[in-house]
């Protein structure tokens, strides 16, 4: 039994319409999030690059603890 009710004038239209357009939305979604995710995985990598720089720079300035890796 359906009870949806009357279908409206135009309705599947509007419905494919509607469907299209969140598939089209769901993959510019995914495709937004695998762009973010390398972006934060480059930014782990140049802040790691970064604290080994810092690392060797107070080596060489002689500073006894240089600062520990996290993580």
């Amino acid at each position: 039994m359906d009870t949806r009710g009357p279908k409206a004038p135009g309705g599947d239209a509007l419905r494919d319409t509607a469907e299209n357009l969140f598939q089209e939305l769901q993959e510019h979604f995914q495709a937004l999030i695998a762009t973010l995710n390398l972006r934060m995985e480059e930014m782990g990598s140049r802040l790691e690059d970064l604290q080994k720089n810092v690392n060797d720079l107070m080596v060489q300035a002689g500073v006894e603890d240089p600062v520990s890796e996290q993580g």
